[in-house]
């Protein structure tokens, strides 16, 4: 099955405008943008077919190009990632089997969590979306529960059922633990990594749906597939000693400067 990789990017994020073109530091001291280094953990990715930027910006597009990554214009009117996916697939008029989006805001997200994801869709047919799910550990369990404290929006939660069906996704902690952790302690909490990977006909039904109460409420995309009845599969994915975050946040900056600095990522 051939594999398609977009990178969705817009530059008027309401809670952290030009988002994309923002700079973080490696270990190297070396900075680069975020739509840099979220399109160098996409070619990253083993057996990929294509790699593409789709935006609505041309100063995202510009700077795109200059570092060598396709890009693709799709509509300022896409509401999320997912729409933006399916209007970059329309106009690249692709042959792809699975598209897969990687959010342009998670640079850290090791090759093997979007290798993971395209076996499961091959080995599960009755899937319309997969998406990977990862064990939060203490250290990471601690901070969302820091965020939600301070009214941040930090990661979001996945629960599913015995067949890794998803169930629900929330900005919330979920499921609730009264327990308390240490930093290197498994927790019953899994943290949904925002890529996802798309049956060519799931994605493109995507935007003819109506947004759902719950999509509203929660404001994730992939909500809207669990309201029409569509399968997602949640995909448990190892960190092999890798940490994992979003910039969500402009506080997320030194945040994943840290990361990077700590894992010698350059």
């Amino acid at each position: 099955m051939s594999v398609l990789i977009v990178i969705p990017a817009r530059y008027a994020s309401t809670r952290y405008p030009a988002k994309p073109l923002a700079e973080l530091k490696g270990a190297s001291g070396q900075s680069r943008s975020l739509i840099q280094r979220a399109w160098e953990a996409a070619i990253a990715v083993n057996g990929v077919d294509r790699v593409v930027v789709a935006t609505d910006d041309d100063r995202i597009k510009d700077a795109a190009e200059a570092f060598g990554a396709e890009v693709v214009m799709t509509p300022e009117s896409c509401a999320n990632g997912t729409e933006r996916c399916a209007a970059a697939y329309d106009v690249l008029v692709s042959d792809a089997e699975i598209v897969v989006n990687l959010q342009g805001d998670a640079p850290l997200t090791p090759h093997w969590f979007v290798e993971d994801l395209v076996s499961a869709m091959r080995a599960t047919p009755e899937a319309d979306i997969a998406t990977p799910v990862l064990r939060c550990d203490g250290r990471a369990l601690n901070g969302f529960l820091a965020d939600r404290k301070a009214s941040r929006v930090g990661g979001t939660t996945a629960v599913f059922d015995a067949n890794m069906r998803a169930m629900y996704f929330s900005k919330e902690v979920v499921p609730f633990t009264s327990d308390t952790y240490a930093d290197d302690a498994e927790t019953p909490v899994f943290h949904h990594v925002g890529v996802y990977a798309y049956r060519p006909a799931a994605l493109m039904a995507y935007p003819t749906w109506q947004v759902g109460l719950l999509e509203q409420l929660e404001g994730l995309e992939q909500l809207r597939f669990m309201e029409q009845g569509s399968t997602v599969q949640c995909v448990e994915v190892e960190a092999r000693g890798k940490q994992f975050w979003e910039l969500n946040n402009p506080e997320d900056v030194p945040v994943l400067e840290r990361m990077m600095q700590e894992m010698g990522v350059e």
